[in-house]
């Protein structure tokens, strides 16, 4: 089994190669190839994401990406090179569970997945501002083909996992064209799978109950934008950012990587929260490598760990242990 590893940013220097170890804890053979991409290579070279980076993550099929620092402002050549490696990978879906996990912030109950379509959406990168700085367009692209592949994996997840229902979020109310045709063919492909329960919900309305009662979400099926922020809520509910993992899955490649950012504010002191990249590496085990007990091994470990209150700075404060101290513990339970 073959691991391209990019750490990118900031506390990616510290909390992959602490997910690396665990992974090799319960595969020794696991062989991983470097690569770069982040802010900090565009910075040193002109380059975000280079191409032999691309060449090794289509040719090794599995990424683990660490973080990624990406300027609030526009900067000439640059674009966020996780979100042009999931392009250039086609991994046209991205999947964000949050459950409890036993931390002061987590709230018991919790058990969903949103499914976000990784490919259109607002995200398409059409966007321009007229001769005059004065208005900026951009072009929100929804397809038949697009929402099809994303609904059925949506529906497989949740017949694989055993999940009871899939809930569409969209605005087709005020988007008729673009979001009532993701409810629509959602719809379409649901009449497949008479096992698993269908409703829908207008995003704002979505918002509210993630934020009232988030454990009446099981599987959510979603456009980008919205899964994007909705699972960014739903992480709340599973701890944190720092505790969040996830997966972009295509045919070919798989891109695993953590929800939270590059955290510049604690880079190099160590003390960065390793749990998102762990599970993120989990998933990798689960969804891509199809080895489910082997990444049941690893979500077990991480329970067991928090659960007795083995937590980093950013659960408890100063009294805190280390990044590497987390994960001695992770790879110990594992043996």
């Amino acid at each position: 089994m073959k691991l391209c590893v990019i750490e990118g940013d900031g506390i990616g220097h510290e909390v992959v190669p602490a997910a690396v170890r665990v992974l090799r804890q319960v595969i020794p053979e696991l062989e991983v190839v470097s690569a770069e991409a982040g802010w900090d290579r565009f910075q040193d070279t002109g380059e975000a994401l280079p191409e032999e980076t691309v060449k090794t993550a289509k040719d090794v099929g599995a990424v683990l990406f660490g973080a990624c620092s990406s300027p609030s402002y526009a900067v000439a050549g640059y674009s966020s090179p996780i979100v042009s490696l999931r392009k250039r990978m086609e991994t046209f879906a991205n999947l964000r569970p949050t459950r409890f996990l036993p931390v002061p912030t987590a709230r018991a109950g919790v058990d969903l997945v949103v499914v976000r379509e990784n490919t259109e959406g607002l995200y398409v990168g059409d966007e321009h501002t007229d001769d005059a700085g004065n208005t900026g367009t951009a072009t929100k692209r929804i397809t038949r083909a697009a929402t099809e592949r994303i609904a059925h994996t949506a529906f497989r997840l949740a017949r694989n996992e055993k999940r009871k229902r899939v809930t569409i979020v969209h605005k087709g109310n005020v988007l008729p064209q673009t979001d009532g045709l993701f409810r629509r063919v959602a719809y379409e492909v649901a009449k497949s799978y008479r096992d698993i329960e269908t409703d829908d919900l207008l995003v704002d309305t979505a918002a509210y109950w993630m934020v009232k009662e988030p454990a009446r979400f099981d599987v959510v099926l979603t456009p980008n934008l919205y899964g994007d922020i909705l699972s960014d809520m739903a992480a709340a509910w599973g701890g944190g950012l720092g505790l969040a993992p996830a997966l972009n899955i295509g045919s070919q490649v798989a891109v695993a990587e953590p929800v939270h950012g590059s955290a510049p504010d604690i880079a190099g002191k160590g003390i960065a929260n390793p749990t998102a990249v762990i599970l993120s590496a989990a998933m990798l085990l689960r969804h891509h490598w199809n080895k489910p007990a082997i990444a049941d091994r690893i979500d077990a470990a991480v329970n067991a760990a928090l659960s007795r209150g083995d937590y980093t700075a950013d659960i408890v404060g100063d009294k805190g242990m280390s990044t590497a101290e987390f994960a001695d513990i992770i790879c110990a339970q594992l043996g």
